[in-house]
C-alpha cells in the first residue's frame, strides 16, 4: 500500500507525525485515536498489509448495536501511527491534539486461515469488513460496512450484538477529563490565533 497521499498531506519538518514504520510480529493490531481538530473526531485504524487503513468517525466508535456510526475511509497511515499522541502544530493538516483513546490487536471474524493481509484487503474492496477487536474499551465483534448510493468514502462502523454489547454509549464518556480540557483549550487558542 502507498503513503504518498499521507505523505504529501504533512510537512514534516514541522509535524512529529511518523513518516513510516513495519509490523514486527504476526498479530494485527488496531488503534483508536482520538483527534481534536477543527472537528473533534476519532480515528479507526485497522493494520493491514503494513499500513493502518483509516476511518474518520465523528461519533466515535459505540459498543450499543443500535448505533450505527458514520465512518468516512481516508487515507492509510503509516504502522508506527499506532503510538502516535500529542500535538499537531497549528497550520499543519490535521492540526490539533490526538490521544490515544484504545489500542490492542483484532483478528477477521470469518478468517480462513490462508493470507490474512490478501483477506482484509478484499474484504475492504467488497465493502464489508468483520472483525473482532480485543482492546482495552472496545472488545468483540464489529462490522465495517461500505454505504451504497452515497459518498465513495462512507461506511458505517457497527457492534455486533454479542456478550460485549450494551445499550447505552458515548465514547467521550470514556475519554479522560484532561484529555477534554486540554484539546478545548489548543482549540480555543488556535481560534484565538487566527482572529489576529
Amino acid at each position: 500500500m502507498s503513503l504518498e497521499k499521507y505523505k504529501s498531506k504533512r510537512n514534516f519538518g514541522e509535524t512529529p507525525e511518523p513518516k513510516a514504520g513495519k509490523s514486527s510480529t504476526m498479530q494485527h493490531i488496531f488503534v483508536v485515536q482520538r483527534h481534536q481538530a477543527s472537528r473533534l473526531h476519532y480515528d479507526f485504524r485497522l493494520e493491514a498489509n503494513g499500513v493502518l487503513k483509516s476511518w474518520a468517525v465523528p461519533k466515535g466508535p459505540s459498543m450499543n448495536p443500535v448505533d450505527k456510526r458514520l465512518a468516512m475511509e481516508v487515507e492509510d497511515h503509516p504502522y508506527d501511527y499506532k503510538d502516535f499522541q500529542g500535538r499537531i502544530p497549528a497550520g499543519n493538516y490535521g492540526a490539533g491534539t490526538v490521544y490515544i483513546w484504545d489500542k490492542g490487536t483484532y483478528t477477521l471474524l470469518n478468517d480462513d486461515g490462508k493470507n490474512f493481509d490478501k483477506q482484509m484487503l478484499k474484504e475492504i474492496t467488497d465493502g464489508s469488513v468483520k472483525v473482532v477487536l480485543k482492546g482495552r474499551k472496545l472488545k468483540g465483534e464489529f462490522a465495517l460496512v461500505k454505504m451504497k448510493n452515497t459518498d465513495q468514502n462512507a461506511w458505517l462502523l457497527i457492534k455486533h450484538n454479542d456478550k460485549y454489547a450494551v445499550d447505552e454509549y458515548n465514547s467521550e464518556d470514556y475519554t479522560p477529563q484532561r484529555v477534554k480540557d486540554q484539546g478545548l483549550r489548543q482549540k480555543e487558542t488556535a481560534k484565538t490565533a487566527r482572529k489576529k
